[in-house]
């Protein structure tokens, strides 16, 4: 059985390397579930960065989060195609099912919504992905069927 994955762990995988910050906060963030300010301290201490710079890629790229997620996030598209095509009613209809508004977690921590620049989908508009599964050409009875895949 193999053991538990600790932040030091992926620091000596890397060690030596700033190249590799993204892929150090990817990993991190995997093992975690997020990117803690104790974490964030780690790597810029052992990739011989300033703490502002790491915190700086960890608040850039909207895959890092440095606040913790449910474990299914569900991230809406809000580009101009889902935005016209109808994102407005399928947030609505994500927050009324889940009882959660944009940017919350759900209290049993199955659950973060969060806005997303794009997702690449704009044919099957308006578009959601619940973690890495893309669900599009999404109409507001749709969601409750989605959701219940996950509970």
């Amino acid at each position: 059985m193999a053991g538990i994955i600790t932040v030091d762990d992926i620091l000596t995988k890397y060690k030596g390397r700033p190249d590799a910050l993204i892929d150090i906060l990817h990993e991190i963030q995997d093992v975690q579930g997020f990117l803690s300010d104790t974490s964030i301290i780690k790597v810029a201490e052992a990739l011989d960065l300033p703490a502002s710079k790491v915190y700086g890629v960890a608040t850039f790229y909207s895959l890092f989060t440095v606040k913790p997620r449910g474990r299914n996030v569900i991230r809406i598209c809000e580009s101009a195609p889902c935005h016209v095509l109808g994102a407005t009613a399928i947030i609505n209809a994500l927050e009324k099912e889940l009882g959660i508004k944009m940017g919350e977690t759900t209290g049993d921590g199955k659950f973060t919504l969060e806005y997303t620049s794009c997702i690449g989908v704009c044919g099957v508009a308006p578009a959601i992905m619940i973690n890495e599964v893309v669900y599009g050409n999404l109409t507001p009875d749709k969601i409750p069927h989605i959701l219940s895949e996950y509970r």
